[in-house]
């Protein structure tokens, strides 16, 4: 039941500040036995969210099996046959979930790496010719078209595919369902886009929308295609369901991850840890399979494209930054600087997450203007990050290069490779153009190239670092398909390796490896990830033996940003307005019932088991609740007085209702069906799904004097919770259980008394919405839980 009054977030914020000085009287001192404060106001919420770039109408996801009569007869009537087809499908979904994103994801690398590969052998073939403007305006023109063809396909055609899609993922995953973020538009255009985006060599990665794409993939697979071309095969109808969906998308989003960064078992753990609210030993298995799967076939591709058949792909190995032959040795001196590394991570990590928030307010205000608004500043960034990555270079000075080094590989003037020759005479060489004029994935390996010390000046370090500091602030939030890693992965390796640099003389850790633990600081600093980011730069860097410094540099890196501020993409989620529930409640929720939060709410609606028609088209036009409780009255109880009780039935859903009215199955009596009568008209599959609006259904005058029987379709097992439990309690139970709704009963039952108190939905068990019926709890607002 999704709660109809709606406020206004700043609004009740700012109330709710104001009317905290007031109370004198500490709310944590209040007992649970005590009525809590007065209320001023009735419990509110807004259904209201920016979902990719539009705003959307929120609801949630029914994650909890509905047991009804026809789910239980379906339950029991299903054959071993059945049974195996379901788990033997649910693995064959994950292997072409892991297939088809390592495909897609190949194909992005061989698009992108042959687009920026041969847009920049032209702009060097200028350059070598002394035609220093003419390759400006190609290169400019080049990424201006590019910009221009992702933001156009984002802003007219799938808002959702804009930014990296992982916060709506988590939402999702939490169990909010994020409107038009699956579909097939969505898919293609943020394939289309992340090519032109990432070739056009603006400051974001690839890796936030592999993500989303495999979500994507795996949402389409399990409903059997796009909305308007669905396959009604008869297996699928297993999946029908929002539960294996969001198992599923689980799956899509490990996939993706591992397809970003080459690394399987740092995907699962990226799921688990990062995206998934819900998990089990199960999901693990599958989404282990489907990681793998993903390796397989991006190593494939791989060996295929060693054979020159992909342009200027291939290149690279299965692992993208390999220094498993690097020995790694340090004293314990050697540990001043990585606990260094780790603080400057977590400082610079909160600093970029609470300026980035302010960017994107900014963003929001501006793209509120109109298409063309968001049109013209994704134009204005790209041109901005085209003159100072091609303007840059010609304020560094060459370098000779070192005797020691082959002459075939300094200076180069190839796509790849350090050294490269630039502007420079030959022998010489400019590090900033290694580090500008080349792709993304290529200015990582650079940066983090070992045994290269003298390679990149301070000087130039500092520039790279202070320009990708301020590309990836104004580059993320505009209406292109972006990721957040990679940008990160920059900064963090500069001002690693400017330690490093800084460090030379006193410790024997290569500069490369410093760079390494920068990126990997900066990433826990601000998305605030450890094991999986652990795992993953295990795996990227294919070198045991940095595990021990990466672990203490990550740990002091979430222990420094956790001091300031939330996650980045806890920031976001709380941007765009996703009722996103944390594992943790704040500790003041322990000291209000939700008999309380059910009193200021407005009166619960509930149905007899033996409903007249008028009355639930009634309920169904008046109210925007999606479910309600059933109750019967005048029951005999089986123990207790003569009198008649009254029994709390379970609960409908609103899209039943609908499908009743729709269907028209309805009585001209008041009497209850008989089970073959339902069976006869329903299926299991039918109640799983979504039937429209109540405006879609037509009911004549003589047919509203009629009666439905509902006891068939109603959740006879929702779940229940006293009036006098926590609110702490009952947030955790919500969200750990997945629940839509959560049905209150009295701590009394009496005859005359109404069997349910009122209807918790993830609204109103949010702190925020708490707070503006309970101001007075603000005064503890500032204080976290553990």
């Amino acid at each position: 039941m999704e709660d109809s009054n709606q406020f206004a977030a700043a609004a009740a914020t700012n109330d709710v500040d104001g009317q905290a000085q007031n109370q004198e009287r500490d709310p944590e001192s209040n007992s649970l036995h005590q009525p809590l404060l007065k209320r001023n106001r009735t419990l509110s919420s807004n259904p209201l969210a920016v979902v990719g770039a539009k705003v959307s109408y929120i609801e949630s996801l029914d994650y909890e099996i509905n047991e009804n009569d026809l789910f239980k007869h379906d339950w029991r009537s299903r054959a071993q046959v059945q049974v195996l087809q379901y788990v033997f499908l649910k693995w064959t979904l994950a292997f072409l979930v892991g297939l088809l994103t390592g495909v897609i994801a190949t194909l992005i690398n061989l698009a992108v790496e042959n687009i920026a590969g041969y847009k920049l052998l032209k702009v060097i073939d200028y350059i070598n010719n002394k035609r220093y403007l003419m390759g400006f305006l190609f290169f400019a023109g080049t990424n201006f078209l590019l910009t221009l063809l992702a933001a156009v396909l984002c802003v007219f055609f799938a808002p959702t595919a804009a930014g990296p899609g992982i916060p709506e993922i988590k939402a999702y995953l939490n169990g909010v369902d994020t409107p038009n973020m699956y579909g097939a538009t969505t898919l293609i255009v943020k394939i289309i886009g992340s090519i032109g985006a990432v070739a056009a060599g603006l400051d974001l990665g690839k890796e936030g929308p592999l993500v989303h794409i495999g979500s994507c993939i795996a949402s389409l697979l399990g409903q059997g295609g796009p909305d308007n071309y669905r396959i009604k095969w008869r297996w699928l109808r297993y999946f029908n369901n929002d539960r294996d969906r969001r198992d599923l998308i689980t799956c899509g989003s490990s996939s993706g991850v591992c397809a970003a960064f080459r690394a399987p078992v740092g995907g699962v753990l990226f799921a688990l840890e990062e995206v998934a609210t819900w998990w089990r030993s199960a999901l693990l298995w599958r989404s282990f399979f489907s990681t793998a799967v993903v390796v397989v076939v991006l190593r494939a591709f791989m060996e295929y494209c060693k054979s020159r058949y992909c342009g200027l792909f291939g290149k690279g190995g299965l692992i993208m930054f390999d220094v498993s032959e690097v020995s790694v040795r340090y004293h314990i001196v050697d540990l001043i600087p990585i606990a260094v590394i780790g603080i400057i991570g977590g400082l610079l990590g909160s600093l970029y997450n609470h300026v980035l928030h302010k960017v994107l307010r900014l963003y929001s205000l501006i793209n509120e203007k109109g298409k063309l608004h968001k049109l013209l500043l994704s134009l204005g960034v790209s041109i901005f990050t085209s003159v100072c990555v091609y303007g840059l270079p010609f304020l560094a000075s060459c370098r000779p290069c070192d005797p020691s080094i082959q002459e075939t590989s300094c200076p180069t003037n190839g796509g790849a490779g350090n050294f490269k020759q630039f502007n420079c005479p030959n022998g010489q060489y400019n590090d900033l153009a290694t580090l500008l004029l080349t792709t993304n994935d290529d200015a990582v390996r650079n940066i983090f190239s070992t045994s290269t010390s003298s390679e990149f000046h301070i000087f130039t370090l500092t520039i790279f670092f202070v320009l990708y500091c301020i590309l990836g602030l104004i580059t993320f939030g505009i209406a292109v398909p972006s990721g957040l890693f990679l940008p990160i992965i920059l900064m963090g390796a500069a001002y690693g390796r400017m330690l490093g640099v800084a460090m030379g003389p006193y410790t024997q850790i290569d500069q490369g490896l410093y760079a390494v633990l920068g990126a990997a600081s900066l990433m826990a600093g601000s998305m605030r990830m450890t094991v999986s980011l652990c795992v993953i730069f295990l795996e990227l860097t294919n070198n045991l033996l940095l595990l021990p410094m990466t672990m203490l540099v990550l740990l002091i890196a979430k222990t420094v940003g956790d001091c300031f501020n939330p996650s980045i993409y806890e920031i976001i989620l709380e941007l765009k307005g996703l009722p996103f529930l944390d594992a943790n409640p704040e500790p003041w929720m322990r000291n209000i019932t939700v008999g309380e939060l059910a009193d200021v709410k407005p009166p619960v609606v509930t149905l007899h088991g033996i409903e007249k028609v008028g009355y639930i088209v009634e309920v169904l036009r008046n109210t925007t609740h999606n479910g309600f409780p059933v109750v019967d009255e005048g029951v005999m109880a089986p123990v207790g007085t003569q009198t008649g009780a009254t029994e709390l039935v379970g609960l409908v859903l609103r899209a039943h209702l609908l499908l009743v009215l729709k269907r028209k199955w309805f009585l001209p009596e008041r009497r209850r069906t008989e089970e073959w009568e339902v069976r006869e008209k329903f299926t299991w599959v039918d109640l799983a799904e979504r039937w429209g609006k109540i405006d879609d259904v037509t009911v004549t005058k003589d047919e509203m004097e009629m009666y439905v029987d509902l006891h068939p379709i109603t959740n006879t097992t929702p779940y229940t919770v006293l009036e006098s439990m926590s609110a702490a309690k009952a947030m955790v139970l919500f969200r750990q259980v997945g629940l839509r709704h959560m049905i209150i009963i009295p701590k009394y039952q009496a005859s005359g008394v109404s069997p349910v108190v009122g209807i918790l939905t993830r609204q109103d068990l949010r702190a925020h919405n708490i707070l503006s019926a309970f101001p007075h709890l603000a005064k503890s607002k500032g204080k976290k839980g553990h």
